[in-house]
């Protein structure tokens, strides 16, 4: 990921108001993939390796997957989440996202905790997830 590929990380992501609303250069700070189509992107997976995990296990907070919504249900975060090579994922979702907690379920990821009024625009509780 590069400065050039700012404004449509912004896009994706503003048509996808669940998710994270992040500054677009704030994905710099991270390990972003984006998944690209006929050389578009039409998705991206930004993550946050976490150093040191339990038993010598490889760690990584999942801190946004968003998709073009003309690609969703195509299998384009499938393929995404398939690139971490990481034993743990964690990851907060929207406790109303009921897409995306189906989705993790599908994947593995097991519901591990609760914070309250975690989102903001609008407040709202996260559901914490794992898987591994």
């Amino acid at each position: 990921m590069t400065m050039s590929d700012l404004d449509v990380i912004e896009r994706i992501q503003k048509a996808n108001p669940t998710g994270a609303q992040w500054n677009p250069i704030d994905y710099l700070a991270y390990r972003t993939v984006m998944a690209e189509k006929d050389g578009a992107v039409i998705g991206f997976l930004c993550v946050h390796p976490l150093p040191n995990g339990v038993d010598g296990r490889t760690e990584v907070e999942i801190l946004n997957l968003a998709i073009d919504p003309a690609h969703k249900r195509r299998g384009v975060a499938t393929q995404l989440l398939a690139t971490l090579d990481f034993q743990v994922l964690y990851l907060d979702v929207r406790e109303t996202n009921k897409p995306a907690l189906e989705f993790y379920r599908k994947h593995g990821f097991k519901k591990t905790g609760h914070r309250r009024k975690y989102y903001n625009y609008p407040v709202e509780d996260s559901i914490m997830m794992t898987r591994g």
